[in-house]
């Protein structure tokens, strides 16, 4: 991934990205430093907190990376997978309905939803949701598009 420019962010820019985080998700992403990347050739972009890449940008929305809802572990918007799913959702798989075993009944279709593994409660991946959380578990199909993942380009990025 190839840096277009960096700039830390105003405190203005700080409080809007932190509102919308903890209204989302219901994290309080607590740094001392904020630093926008832009990225050529991506359909994102970052923010680094305190030097660590917890925030993208994707589709105009702000949200936690893996590395950010590991860091910051959201209470909202959580999709829960089981132990069968793990290897295939940290692969980049989407997320089929008979892996899930709890989802935040909050979730509204295209949402972004943090995708977590039953066991530790670990985020394997960040999807964008096709149905409403009520409606994720279940038998058949695919419900959740991933967007990011363990071991992704976004994943391994440092500066």
């Amino acid at each position: 991934m190839e840096v277009k420019s960096r700039h830390h962010l105003r405190s203005d820019e700080i409080r809007d990205l932190e509102t919308s985080l903890e209204s989302k998700l219901g994290v309080e992403v607590d740094g001392d430093t904020y630093e926008r990347v832009d990225l050529v050739g991506t359909e994102f972009d970052l923010v680094l907190v305190d030097g660590e890449p917890h925030v993208f940008l994707v589709d105009g929305e702000t949200y936690l990376t893996v590395r950010g809802a590991n860091a910051f572990p959201p209470e909202r918007r959580v999709v829960t997978v089981d132990a069968g799913a793990v290897q295939f959702v940290s692969d980049g798989a989407d997320v089929m309905r008979p892996g899930i075993v709890d989802a935040d009944e909050v979730i509204d279709p295209q949402d972004l939803v943090v995708i977590v593994e039953e066991t530790h409660g670990k985020a394997l991946a960040v999807g964008r949701a096709l149905e409403h959380g009520s409606d994720l578990p279940g038998d058949s199909g695919k419900v959740v598009e991933s967007v990011h993942h363990v071991g992704d380009e976004l994943y391994e990025f440092s500066v």
